[in-house]
């Protein structure tokens, strides 16, 4: 007897013998799209933003804020800034923008990310779009097949952000200085930097892979009483580990903006003392 779920022929994705046979996409009323869309939304408007920061090598150091999508600065044609983050590893011969030299390890971190990978596969290939909603594509690999597999460089990535988070530190401290070097001063670019750099730690650390290396494969939590706490510490951040993505792309993308406000004159950077 005809129920009018019975599998449907000749269909892919989602729709096989092994379904019923529901011909709507999907049976949600609520306005599903939505977060997808603003997830799209705000990704792609951070692309556009860094990318052009990246490519233009120009208004990143205002003494002493240094953009960090510029720091380390590894170039020969990095500005000169004095006690900064800059070491000339790459030569003359490197031309174009600085930033790009550094930007691959924290832009690969990101990437990888579990979070961005969940968020970017929605919102870019609708894979899946949402919960109970059909994806379009007919077949799926998952991350075993090139370029996917490469998310599994993730905790390499981690290692890397943990030594560009190191420097971003490091700039966050000279901070503390005023523009003629003299330290024991602090202006609004330092509060901006110290929110950025714990935004930053908070979502590095927050990390999946960090979680793993600081309580992965431990037999007796009780034999290491001290990676348990770090492990418990680590695991409450990774609860939020969304919320901290997208607060530590914001206050990243708003320090470089503020650097290149001050360094192309727009304003001067307000002293507290």
């Amino acid at each position: 007897m005809a129920t009018g779920t019975e599998p449907q022929q000749n269909s892919g994705g989602v729709r096989t013998t092994a379904r019923a046979a529901i011909t709507a996409p999907h049976l949600r009323t609520d306005r599903w799209w939505l977060a997808p869309a603003v997830t799209a939304a705000g990704l792609l408007a951070f692309v556009v933003y860094s990318t052009w920061r990246a490519f233009a090598g120009a208004h990143y150091y205002a003494a002493p804020y240094v953009s960090p999508f510029y720091s380390p600065c590894l170039a020969q044609n990095c500005k000169d800034m004095p006690s900064g983050p800059n070491a000339d590893l790459f030569g003359s011969w490197w031309t174009i923008s600085p930033a790009i030299i550094i930007l691959v390890f924290p832009l690969g971190f990101r990437l990888t990310c579990y979070y961005y990978r969940k968020a970017y596969y929605r919102s870019f290939w609708a894979s899946p779009p949402a919960c109970a909603v059909a994806e379009p594509h007919r077949t799926y690999t998952g991350e075993t097949r090139f370029p996917l597999i490469l998310q599994n460089a993730h905790r390499y990535f981690f290692y890397a952000a943990i030594l560009v988070a190191g420097v971003l530190t490091y700039d966050t401290v000279l901070s503390f200085r005023d523009p003629h070097e003299n330290w024991g001063h602090m202006g609004l670019g330092t509060v901006v930097f110290l929110v950025n750099i714990t935004l930053i730690w908070a979502y590095t650390i927050s990390c999946h892979s960090c979680r793993h290396i600081v309580g992965g494969k431990l037999k007796h939590f009780s034999k290491h009483p001290v990676r348990y706490k770090a492990w418990q510490f680590v695991g409450r951040l990774n609860a939020r580990h969304m919320q901290l993505a997208w607060a530590s792309l914001l206050s990243v993308a708003l320090a470089d903006f503020y650097v290149y406000l001050v360094a192309s004159g727009v304003f001067a950077d307000p002293r507290f003392f």
